[in-house]
């Protein structure tokens, strides 16, 4: 098969996976897909339900006990698309607006040329993860034996950039993406009729004071050369119109690249949310999640992408130390198994990801692919 006919077919294979969008841990089509590819490529050593939905296909040639893992992910979002392309998601309020869809398909053409081609001395796992989009993916991968019974010594990913020109490539050593972090506050008043708020404690107002004080979670906590976001992204009541709020309950999203910030913030949080509460006459609990983890890519690995892309990308379009990124990426799990790094590619001049307009650019399906090949042939290399 040449790589123009391989080309072809990643475009056509991923136009069929973004017809057919599927939320985390519910990727089974996805996952027959992946395997039937698979194995129509002649990898016989296919592993499936590796994290619920999760596969890793592992190829050996050669005698070396060297090993590499590739990896994609393949879940949606639950967003409506309104591209209105040929091959728009034909599932209502699911769509590949992350572009998880063209990941699979390039990780899908590595896998293809390697089995056909060789040009390497040990073994490739090539895995295929679901639920990045809300960071359970790759723990539940860990659990069911990635990187203990599925061991590798390196593993590599990357993802595309809205923005950065089609034939770039980006990446940096050390704090590269943001851990994510997320709270719940609610906020316990007593209500009562709207007309009478002095019979009441009022909940609303109280949260809403809560809401105004977290402005300074970072302003105040946080020291400003570390990078650090605390967003609240929702705020409800009970939802009468006639009627003051017994309850309400405050959601949020933060960010940062260290646990000693997170600790930080998680403190000042609490602090400022019972104490507004006590001040209304109210109280306050507060729930506190770490999602993903910050994503630290390892010093040499990224060297080993870097000399990887120069030789697939060009070294005029390879940036090496690339602005660190509050964006968060389930894959940061995957570098406390084994050293590894992650790294963007361009997607061109399209809609942001996470929009209902967004679409992965098929012209970067090659680059992606080529440049698995080339780190895989770079870091196995045949002994002479």
């Amino acid at each position: 098969m040449t790589e123009t006919t391989l080309i072809e077919q990643m475009r056509n294979w991923r136009h069929l996976l973004h017809q057919n969008p599927e939320f985390g841990h519910q990727e089974t089509q996805t996952a027959a897909f992946i395997v039937d590819k698979l194995r129509s490529f002649g990898i016989s050593n296919v592993k499936t339900g590796i994290g619920k939905t999760g596969i890793v296909a592992s190829l050996r040639i050669g005698s070396s006990d060297r090993t590499i893992a590739l990896r994609a992910d393949m879940d949606c979002l639950p967003i409506h698309e309104t591209t209105n392309l040929p091959y728009s998601s034909k599932k209502a309020n699911l769509m590949h607006a992350c572009g998880h869809d063209g990941h699979t398909a390039m990780l899908l053409g590595a896998a293809a040329r390697l089995t056909s081609e060789g040009g390497f001395d040990g073994t490739v796992h090539f895995v295929f993860q679901p639920a990045e989009e809300w960071g359970q993916g790759m723990q539940s991968m860990i659990a069911d034996g990635l990187g203990s019974t599925i061991k590798f010594d390196e593993i590599y990913g990357l993802h595309n950039m809205p923005g950065l020109p089609i034939g770039q490539f980006e990446t940096r050593a050390g704090a590269f993406m943001g851990a994510e972090d997320g709270f719940v506050i609610t906020v316990y008043g007593t209500g009562g009729h709207a007309s009478r708020p002095h019979e009441c404690n009022d909940a609303i107002v109280c949260a809403c004071s809560v809401v105004n004080e977290l402005q300074t979670v970072v302003s105040r906590n946080v020291d400003p050369a570390d990078l650090a976001v605390v967003s609240v992204t929702s705020i409800a009541g009970d939802n009468v119109k006639n009627a003051i709020s017994s309850t309400a309950r405050i959601e949020g999203d933060c960010r940062h690249f260290s646990d000693e910030v997170s600790q930080k913030i998680e403190s000042a949080i609490k602090r400022i949310a019972i104490g507004i509460a006590a001040a209304h006459g109210c109280t306050a609990d507060v729930t506190y999640d770490r999602v993903f983890v910050p994503l630290i890519n390892d010093a040499d690995s990224v060297d080993h992408c870097v000399t990887a892309a120069n030789t697939i990308f060009g070294p005029d379009n390879v940036n090496a130390n690339g602005a660190p990124m509050g964006a968060s990426e389930d894959f940061a799990r995957a570098l406390t198994l084994a050293p590894g790094a992650f790294a963007i590619i361009g997607n061109g001049d399209s809609a942001p990801l996470h929009n209902s307009g967004y679409d992965f650019n098929d012209d970067a399906l090659a680059y992606g692919m080529d440049w698995f090949v080339e780190l895989v042939r770079q870091r196995l290399k045949p002994k002479t």
